[in-house]
């Protein structure tokens, strides 16, 4: 093994235990994070100057843990590593074959005769050189692939932050309304003592209060599970004991003169199509240059009847009866199949645009009249409300509706506002990053090829 150079097995055990015990230390290896916040702010990436998680995670240092620790993410630079590792060892001539035939007649008995060859294929055909560059353009795809998942999981980080930002908001406010109720029912209770009102008016009230306290233990059920979402974007468990600071807003790119030309050179769904079309084009000149035979030589040494002999030869294909013509028709067929997703996919994009617009403006419009109009009326009521209640005016009815209406616009107010923050991060997601990115590096750089992907999990 040593003169041929093959490489010797070496166990590595599987210790699904010791992950569990460094999952759980993610939050709170600060060291790791920010020697990659550094790298990130290298490469020019979008990202904050610094990372503190002791105060509380923003969406920004979120967004950061979710590219060092995101699962999809590891998983798909270790499928870029196996690429580059087929493309550091494709174009490689075949081994060498040895070759020993060996007789002897028995009756009547004569000398041994053998034969020693040594066989080898030469690359004629320039085969060699196009499996190269059919497995560079294999791994560049998977580099676009990472980059397209890296794109889209900033997007989804942004999103989930949104929606669970809101969800923290509308706790806290259906919290509040059920504090007014309970005051509401505690006058309630005086009142139906001394015959203010009736029983029926009293037994409504306490209906609410159920009601209302039931809706609070299921928006607290739905918060948790957008936090553990969240969580669980950013690689870390979910009942991990990190404050996540809420963000409920999104910045809307403005509007450009050219979006359909902005997808087409910036989204990184494209540039991973783009990139898979030219693995097609490459297959199928592989496929194409296979109908070309190399030659197969030989050289040996012999010995027959006591006579020594150097042994020669050579053989090659001639094609003419199969010629590679099944092969070459699928590579034709998966060529065809690309270029069709990449045009579909462009077409959707541009679908996807428009309904992300259209969204962006109803958002506004709509928001518009509940932050203008409908939301300072419902909190001037509020107002009355609550000095109603101090001077022990209760009028049960118009108080019950005044606090559901009002626990309703707040509902209705912050979800347009999570429609609009999604409808902005999606419109962003769709045009593309501002430059050419490359993959995020998650380890220290090592001195390779600049186009290798820098990280533990290569």
């Amino acid at each position: 093994m040593s003169i041929t150079g093959c490489q010797r097995y070496t166990k590595q055990p599987l210790d699904l235990s010791a992950h569990r015990s460094a999952l759980t230390k993610r939050a709170s290896d600060q060291e790791s994070i920010a020697n990659f916040l550094d790298r990130l702010n290298k490469q020019g990436e979008p990202a904050p100057d610094h990372v503190d998680l002791t105060d509380g995670i923003s969406r920004e240092e979120g967004e950061v843990l979710a590219l060092f620790y995101n699962a999809d993410l590891r998983l798909a630079r270790l499928d870029a590593g196996v690429a580059l590792a087929t493309a550091e060892n494709a174009g490689r001539w075949q081994d060498p074959v040895f070759g020993f035939d060996g007789a002897e007649l028995l009756s009547p008995s004569g000398p041994f005769e053998f034969g020693l060859t040594l066989g080898m294929t030469l690359p004629i055909s320039g085969r060699l050189d196009i499996e190269k560059a059919l497995a560079d353009a294999a791994y560049k795809a998977e580099l676009c692939r990472v980059v397209n998942a890296e794109w889209d999981i900033r997007s989804a980080v942004h999103a989930a932050w949104v929606r669970w930002s809101a969800a923290e908001e509308h706790s806290r406010r259906i919290r509040q309304t059920l504090m007014q109720i309970e005051r509401i029912e505690s006058v309630a209770s005086q009142l139906e003592g001394v015959d203010e009102i009736t029983r029926v008016e009293s037994r409504l009230v306490h209906a609410e209060v159920t009601r209302f306290r039931s809706h609070v233990i299921e928006d607290d059920l739905r918060r948790r599970g957008l936090r553990s979402r969240l969580l669980a974007l950013m690689g870390l468990p979910g009942d991990a004991d990190v404050m996540l600071l809420p963000e409920l807003g999104a910045s809307v790119m403005a509007e450009r003169a050219l979006p359909i030309e902005r997808i087409i050179d910036c989204n990184t769904m494209l540039d991973v199509l783009r990139a898979e079309y030219q693995v097609a084009e490459e297959s199928l000149r592989l496929e194409i240059r296979k109908q070309y035979p190399d030659l197969d030589i030989g050289i040996g040494y012999g010995s027959e009847s006591n006579d020594d002999r150097l042994l020669l030869g050579a053989s090659i294909a001639i094609p003419v009866l199969n010629a590679n013509r099944a092969g070459i028709a699928e590579a034709e067929s998966r060529r065809a199949r690309a270029r069709a997703e990449a045009e579909t996919t462009l077409e959707r994009l541009i679908i996807d645009y428009a309904r992300a617009r259209s969204q962006l403006t109803a958002a506004d419009e709509q928001l518009a009249i509940y932050e203008g109009v409908l939301a300072p009326m419902l909190d001037e009521q509020s107002r009355e409300v609550a000095e109603l209640l101090e001077l022990g005016e209760v009028d049960i009815p118009l108080l019950l509706e005044t606090l559901t209406r009002q626990q309703e616009s707040i509902g209705a107010l912050l979800a347009l506002r999570v429609e609009r923050a999604e409808a902005a991060i999606e419109i962003a997601r769709l045009l593309g990053p501002d430059q050419p990115v490359r993959p995020t590096p998650t380890d220290k750089p090592t001195a390779t090829d600049s186009t290798q992907p820098e990280g533990g999990d290569r």
